[in-house]
């Protein structure tokens, strides 16, 4: 993640700004497409000329200024309309836009659009990232991409909804939606599901980036700040996560000195204030399970016993499989393996994590042969080809220590 404290570049700068001179252009003229262009122009011009003139004292204003001109000419308005809509493009120069960007992350995450949609038109029109960017992301051909994102902007223009902060009695869902998609943003970032590499490093800013912006917009938002924690708590680890041949080194083996001290630092003072605030969500409360694994000097000083606790209590508010695996995972690191085997045997979902974690408690229990039959199981449902290499060397491991014994 960019140091917070160094200067901005013209990048950073401009990526900041451009949902929000969207946002003011799709509030004010309820036209995605066209606004989306008209953007791209503005950035374009700006990327140009900058760096010769210096950004403008009222950076945000002048993109909305050049983008609004292009807008109208790309609707082709007349010239009294050109001025009347210039004098409030002027008016709209001194309000907030703060508000803009998360109006767009609420509109891009509607409801009538499926998640993969709602996740495409959210890098494209919030995150900026282009089509061919975001189709590589989802190992996907540009073409294709480019028609799920067309589909989805008709949507969203089709369904009438204002350009506005919906209504107290929607909004609770609507940025749940937010939410959930920053973070299969960012787990599909950090986690790769497939292709060759471990982990994709733009979807994982990005994600950053969206969340920090939506915590900032929503400051009394405990889930909006646990969401961003998670984030900065995982992604402390990245640099141990991987050998320097991109294979990856499990989280007991890492180096945590590598870890990014500033981002855990950081990560665990949202966390703090956030769980006492509000009513505490899967967010927070997967976010306090990272600290605890990020505050353990080594692995062996891990405080299992705490993180089965933080689990009970997220199988409580969100019972995904994941959850269940990881808590009997937890229970097994702290009660014992056979303990945590139990629990695993009573789950009904079974795809990769749950062969990896039970091959994990197999070994501790000294079960060889069924860990290495486990492992096998893992590898064989695993689609990231650093992680179906990483569960075959485990497998490997075993029957080399088998024929040593």
């Amino acid at each position: 993640m960019t140091d917070p404290s160094a200067p901005a570049t013209l990048d950073d700068t401009l990526r900041t700004l451009a949902p929000q001179v969207l946002g003011a252009l799709v509030r004010r003229y309820g036209r995605f497409d066209p606004a989306e262009d008209a953007v791209q122009e503005a950035l374009f011009k700006a990327a140009q000329q900058w760096p010769a003139t210096g950004v403008p004292e009222r950076p945000f204003g002048w993109l909305l200024q050049v983008a609004s001109r292009k807008l109208i000419d790309l609707l082709r308005a007349d010239q009294a309309r050109r001025e009347r809509e210039f004098r409030a493009v002027r008016e709209d120069v001194g309000e907030r836009t703060g508000d803009d960007t998360l109006i767009l992350l609420l509109l891009c995450c509607h409801p009538s659009l499926s998640v993969a949609s709602q996740i495409a038109l959210t890098l494209r029109a919030v995150g900026g990232l282009t089509t061919a960017e975001i189709a590589r992301a989802f190992l996907t051909s540009e073409d294709s991409m480019t028609r799920r994102i067309s589909r989805a902007k008709r949507t969203v223009q089709d369904s009438g909804v204002p350009f506005r902060m919906p209504p107290e009695e929607a909004r609770g869902e609507r940025l749940e939606a937010v939410l959930h998609v920053l973070y299969l943003i960012f787990t599909e970032g950090y986690s790769a599901t497939s292709g060759p590499d471990l982990r994709r490093a733009d979807l994982v800013a990005e994600a950053i980036r969206l969340a920090e912006t939506t915590a900032a917009s929503l400051p009394d938002d405990s889930e909006a700040a646990g969401l961003l924690a998670l984030m900065l708590l995982t992604d402390a680890r990245s640099p141990a996560r991987a050998t320097e041949q991109g294979e990856l080194v499990p989280l007991h083996e890492q180096d945590r000195t590598q870890w990014k001290a500033g981002s855990i630092r950081r990560g665990v003072e949202l966390v703090t204030a956030a769980l006492p605030r509000g009513p505490v969500g899967p967010y927070q409360l997967q976010a306090a399970i990272a600290a605890v694994h990020d505050e353990a000097a080594t692995a062996e000083e891990t405080d299992w016993r705490q993180i089965a606790g933080l689990y009970r209590l997220l199988l409580k508010v969100s019972a995904s499989p994941v959850a269940k695996v990881s808590h009997a995972v937890a229970v097994g690191m702290a009660d014992g393996p056979a303990v945590g085997l139990e629990l695993l045997e009573a789950l009904d979902h079974r795809d990769r994590r749950f062969y990896a974690a039970r091959a994990h408690l197999l070994e501790k229990a000294g079960d060889r042969e069924a860990a290495r039959s486990a492992y096998r199981r893992a590898a064989g449902l695993a689609t990231n080809i650093r992680q179906v290499r990483y569960l075959n060397a485990c497998a490997r491991r075993l029957s080399e220590g088998a024929h040593h014994d």
